[in-house]
């Protein structure tokens, strides 16, 4: 995943959109990307609705648009959805404070190019946004492998597979024995809401107690820890 440097100094400045709802780590990448890129990547614009993302993409003809996962509704993977939508020719690079493998593959199929850590060194952002502008889709070499290590199984763990990247954090957060309250403050929606949300992944699921959720949840071996953001 190395297209050739030969006349990287002539490449066109890159025009890049943050869509993420951490105020201090967007202006710290604004900051930051146009000089550990020598002035070729260039933050147009930022926000922190994912229900704006589409429409600050096409008014600002940027070339790449930089998504957090985790944010509030309607949510990361609908804001690369509907920037897909509005303008096919931006690439897209998903975001994310955690290495969810079914988050990134929900970002991957709603039409991201790629996904990096936010943990990641600004200097290392650059040849990734690069890249995704070449063609390529860039991935994390251990996400890579976890990934194409998962089989896709039938019954129980087929249902897992069938959930959005939304419908299975959640699940994570009923399994961790999370509180309504918690789950509200973590997914930043009211405690109604969150009651409503989790009914609804109890019918989903076909079980009738966030107990038993919990208890499928280890049999498919769901993983992870929803709380964390």
């Amino acid at each position: 995943m190395e297209p050739s440097d030969a006349g990287a100094g002539r490449r066109p400045l890159v025009d890049v959109v943050l869509v993420d709802d951490h105020p201090l780590f967007s202006r710290g990448l604004a900051l930051l990307l146009p000089g550990v890129s020598e002035g070729r990547v260039r933050v147009v614009a930022t926000t922190d609705d994912a229900s704006a993302a589409a429409a600050m993409v096409r008014r600002h003809h940027a070339d790449v648009a930089v998504v957090d996962l985790h944010m509030p509704p309607p949510g990361g993977t609908r804001a690369i959805a509907a920037i897909r939508r509005a303008d096919p020719t931006v690439r897209i690079v998903a975001l994310s404070g955690q290495a969810e493998e079914d988050a990134v593959l929900e970002a991957l199929r709603a039409g991201a190019a790629g996904y990096l850590p936010k943990t990641a060194d600004p200097e290392a952002l650059v040849r990734p946004l690069l890249a995704v502008l070449d063609g390529w889709s860039v991935i994390p070499e251990d996400l890579l492998r976890r990934l194409l290590e998962d089989s896709a199984p039938t019954g129980e763990q087929g249902l897992a597979d069938r959930l959005t990247a939304d419908e299975r954090r959640l699940w994570r957060l009923v399994a961790d024995g999370a509180s309504t309250v918690e789950i509200a403050t973590t997914l930043h929606v009211s405690e109604r809401t969150a009651k409503r949300l989790v009914a609804a992944l109890l019918r989903t699921l076909g079980v009738a107690t966030r107990v038993e959720a919990a208890a499928l949840a280890g049999r498919v071996h769901l993983g992870g820890n929803g709380r964390q953001g």
